[in-house]
């Protein structure tokens, strides 16, 4: 896949959509110096190129999912295939291949530590390959950042 170019134009209104995703192509337009219809068409090809996801980002807490950790899995075999199947797991929110100590990091956002026990002991030790889970219990949230400086 070919990276898309960006101009200057593209990463002001990648930098005003992370500010609010929800900015009307009458807004957002005079903004960044188009027609509302020129944004419109910017901001759709930003789509159709995979630059851009447009997604509601929710907050566990206010969920009811108060109860989160990082976990360190280790597997042997087929890693994208152990991936698959944790992704799979109620709870799971993300998953990452990687290299190092772990083959996997995996986030899971639960109701009780009682469930958090049950996704880790019950579902993801017990996927095919899985050889080491170690779990990375979350105390809070520092930084969740989704406004970054567009390169």
């Amino acid at each position: 896949m070919t990276t898309p170019r960006l101009d200057d134009t593209d990463k002001q209104i990648l930098r005003a959509l992370q500010h609010d995703g929800r900015v009307s192509y009458a807004d957002l337009g005079p903004a960044v110096g188009l027609s509302a219809p020129a944004a419109r068409a910017r901001v759709q090809r930003l789509i159709d190129t995979g630059v851009v996801r447009v997604v509601g980002v929710t907050d566990p807490i206010a969920l009811g999912l108060p109860t989160m950790a990082m976990l360190g899995v280790r597997a042997e075999g087929d890693i994208r295939a152990a991936a698959d199947a944790i992704s799979a797991c109620e709870g799971v929110i993300y998953v990452v291949l990687t290299a190092g100590a772990f083959d996997l990091f995996v986030e899971v956002v639960c109701h009780t530590p009682a469930e958090l026990l049950a996704v880790v002991n019950d579902r993801i030790k017990a996927v095919p390959g899985v050889t080491h889970v170690e779990t990375f219990t979350y105390f809070g949230i520092h930084t969740h950042r989704f406004v970054w400086d567009v390169p």
